[in-house]
């Protein structure tokens, strides 16, 4: 193994330099609101502040598969917030979420408005709210709630560890890339044993835990998360594969990616989403130029 420069943290940590890497301008030791900029606001009860980050497709999936089942409630308002820009610390989107991160959601259907802010929050907060994709009691809630409490805990290693090292750190780290690399696949095994012996990770019913795995561990095998497809020989995990293939098959989840992504190709992007008819017709406002 490549040995790293030799470097000796100070006994007192403090922050005096951006540190180069992709995400250096947003990146900040403190909390709280930069600038004041209040949130727009449509005409439905549900209204999304987020982007097509996995964390943030985890949302819009679930609120188009509440739509597909005919729940007109889950009609929701999805603005676009571009984090590269550092809109998440605007005052408005900080009193929805003191954390500043996507997805932030309100909910202006009852006398008070309630913000839910946290991808696993709000996927429980939905699910309970209409009933669907949550198990209500016994063994089958336990497992389904276990496994969506494993995503909270086990992306972290995925995004901010390994793909944060292998993809956007300035410097390759070898020891960090291996350490993550090696920690990435460990999940992706814990998975594929599951789904070696469950359809769905819950059991035998598609629910929120597969809503909240998808967009990161089936991106993977899908080969949309960092380009590292190759590097983590993720055609060895056949049952999160087949798992994935039959999550994408579903009409809402194509969908639910779609809204709030602002990168990739223009016939994968809508920046807001107000109403079902937005899907097919995108004005230009909605989507980015090619090549953007």
């Amino acid at each position: 193994m490549t040995q790293a420069p030799e470097y000796t943290p100070p006994k007192v940590w403090t922050w005096n330099q951006p540190n180069g890497g992709a995400f250096a301008n947003i990146n900040r030791p403190i909390a709280g609101p930069t600038h004041e900029q209040e949130l727009p606001v449509g005409r439905h009860p549900l209204q999304l502040y987020s982007l097509a980050t996995p964390n943030g497709q985890k949302v819009t999936i679930l609120l188009e598969e509440l739509l597909a089942l005919g729940h007109a409630g889950a009609e929701y308002d999805a603005w676009l917030i571009r984090i590269g820009k550092g809109e998440q610390f605007g005052s408005g989107f900080v009193a929805v979420n003191p954390n500043s991160k996507i997805p932030a959601l309100m909910d202006r259907s009852g006398p008070e408005p309630v913000r839910v802010f946290e991808s696993g929050a709000i996927l429980m907060y939905l699910a309970e709210k209409f009933g669907e994709f949550l198990p209500t009691s016994g063994r089958a809630r336990a497992e389904c709630l276990s496994w969506l409490f494993w995503q909270m805990g086990s992306a972290p290693y995925l995004g901010g560890g390994f793909g944060h090292f292998y993809t956007y750190a300035p410097t390759k780290i070898e020891y960090a890339i291996d350490r993550f690399a090696m920690e990435t696949k460990r999940q992706l095994d814990v998975l594929d044993r599951r789904l070696a012996e469950s359809a769905y990770l819950g059991g035998d019913d598609y629910t929120i835990a597969d809503i909240a795995v998808f967009p990161w561990y089936g991106g993977l095998v899908q080969g949309w998360l960092y380009g590292a497809a190759e590097f983590l020989s993720v055609q060895d995990y056949t049952h999160v594969r087949r798992w994935s293939d039959a999550i994408l098959a579903r009409p809402a989840v194509p969908r639910g990616r779609m809204v709030n992504r602002a990168s990739g190709e223009p016939s994968g992007q809508l920046h807001e989403r107000h109403d079902a008819s937005d899907f097919e017709t995108r004005t230009q406002d909605k989507i980015a130029p090619a090549g953007a």
